[in-house]
């Protein structure tokens, strides 16, 4: 009987965490589907052209989001599923993580499957960890090096500070926004009582040449192009603009969405209890962790007073949020809090997680099999969808035409191109040549001296633009293609035969073939 009671004690136990377990499979099967079943985003086909590349780095970012590119396309060749497929890897992976900060600092089984599952209740990660884009390995990157800043704590052992450094160069090569955790680290090196022992040690500055080690390619690239993503991104960190509410609404409005209704307020209070406690106590987990949060979090709500912030720049602070508020439920009896506060906060963190999980598995259902468009011309999926059409149309009139070549004026068209038609035919923008410093160069013999198509959303084939008085070419009117998702215009392309003009590939930097739009 005893025997008994000790197995059933074990097993209810145990069963939270092998309902976790559940949720995650079941959430990476429905990514998984979302991965294969919907096309490229526009940008992400982008990534894609990066992934076919031989280069250190690109004009928009570090190059680690090729790589994870072409590691899945490796496997499953260039279809959807195989450009996002390092995204479905690098969630698990980072829920590993999680589970791994919160068991190390807590030894609390909730407190541990309530991390992982408030990163699957999150549309940042429930469904948007799918996304290619350099906030997947941005994000699997900081998570590990705050792991080995954990295991650094836990155990005093020097080495962690080598790890840490490896995988904050891994950051790097992945978002400069990585930046934005210098202050964290900063803080969990300077504030506890142990920074005259690390700053007399040479492991914490080990990490730091490491770091910048892994970091190199990202500098020689643009010490060979004149500094060009530095200055591309710096924009968005300089640029003044006057002060707009409605941005200011639009980043909280989009942090409501992206990290939860309800799960936002509560993880956002969990962190700033971190922070009170971890200070008060220097401790220096509780540090990290909320200041990797709070720190980037007010310079992002700063900026959207005077610029749109991004829907993922944020992406990478919140599995701090995440660890920060599992472990601040388990420490706040210990913290003198009432056992009726404490039951409160746990119930507001299920309800987010109930909500939240239900809403992102609504969303991924949403763009699987809805039939309807519920957001019109802005839904942020179904703007870039409904391509199809018009390949269909651009295969047709190469065709009739006898063209061998496609032009574009935009990034995202080409990529889009490229991508739908599988590099069959060679697809040149042919401004912005900026953004394609060192790719190889298309099949000329296809392009000079032949006549292509040029492919554009309207009114970006206006001869009025001014680019247009660079670009000596003869344009032929051939068609108009609305691109429709699920019954709403999105937009209207233009396909015109373009004929007496050879791009330049490598037009030189004062060029208006060269320069590239800025951010802000």
């Amino acid at each position: 009987m005893a025997l008994q009671d000790s197995f059933r004690g074990g097993a209810e136990k145990f069963r939270p965490l092998l309902g976790v377990i559940a949720l995650a499979v079941a959430m990476t099967v429905l990514r998984g589907a979302y991965a294969g079943l919907t096309d490229l985003r526009t940008d992400e086909a982008y990534y894609w052209t990066w992934s076919k590349e031989n280069v250190l780095s690109f004009l928009d970012h570090p190059p680690m989001v090729a790589w994870f590119v072409r590691f899945g396309t490796a496997i499953f060749g260039d279809t959807s599923f195989g450009a996002r497929f390092a995204g479905l890897l690098a969630m698990l992976v980072t829920e590993a993580l999680l589970a791994d900060i919160v068991w190390r600092v807590t030894r609390d089984v909730r407190a541990t499957i309530t991390a992982v599952a408030m990163m699957e209740a999150s549309l940042y990660f429930g469904m948007l960890m799918t996304k290619v884009g350099p906030d997947v390995p941005l994000v699997l990157f900081v998570t590990a090096m705050a792991w080995a800043l954990v295991r650094l704590a836990e155990s005093g052992n020097a080495r962690w500070w080598l790890a840490a450094g490896a995988f904050a160069g891994l950051a790097a090569l992945s978002k400069f926004t990585v930046a934005l955790l210098l202050p964290a680290i900063a803080a969990f090196l300077l504030v506890p009582a142990w920074r005259g022992r690390w700053l007399r040690s040479p492991y914490p500055w080990a990490a730091a040449v490491i770091a910048m080690a892994l970091f190199t390619p990202v500098v020689v690239w643009n010490m060979q192009h004149d500094w060009a993503s530095f200055r591309f991104q710096a924009v968005r960190a300089t640029e003044q603009h006057p002060w707009m509410l409605r941005t200011l609404g639009e980043f909280i409005g989009m942090q409501f969405g992206l990290v939860g209704f309800v799960l936002l307020p509560v993880v956002l209070t969990g962190v700033v209890l971190t922070a009170w406690r971890g200070y008060r106590k220097r401790d220096p987990v509780a540090i990290l962790l909320s200041t990797a949060v709070l720190v980037p979090f007010v310079y992002f709500l700063w900026k959207s007073l005077s610029l749109r912030v991004g829907d993922t720049w944020p992406t990478f602070i919140w599995p701090f949020g995440f660890a920060a508020c599992a472990i601040n439920l388990a420490s706040m009896p210990r913290d003198g809090w009432s056992a009726a506060f404490v039951a409160t906060s746990w119930r507001w963190a299920r309800v987010a997680i109930v909500c939240g999980v239900a809403f992102v598995v609504v969303v991924i259902f949403y763009y699987l099999i809805a039939p309807f468009n519920l957001i019109g011309r802005t839904d942020p999926v179904g703007g870039e969808a409904g391509y199809r059409p018009l390949i269909e149309r651009t295969e047709a009139e190469l065709q009739k035409t006898g063209a061998t070549w496609i032009a574009t004026t935009d990034y995202r068209t080409c990529a889009m191109l490229r991508f739908l038609l599988h590099n069959r035919v060679p697809v040149v923008q042919i401004n912005e040549r900026g953004r394609y410093q060192g790719f190889r160069a298309p099949d000329m013999s296809r392009i000079a001296g032949h006549v292509g198509l040029y492919v554009a959303r309207e009114p970006e084939n206006n001869p009025a633009i001014a680019l247009w008085k660079s670009i000596p070419a003869k344009r032929e009117p051939l068609e108009h293609v609305d691109r429709v998702w699920r019954g709403v215009l999105m937009d209207t392309y233009a396909i015109e035969k373009f004929s007496g003009w050879t791009p330049e590939l490598s037009p030189p930097p004062d060029s208006p073939l060269f320069g590239w739009r800025w951010l802000a």
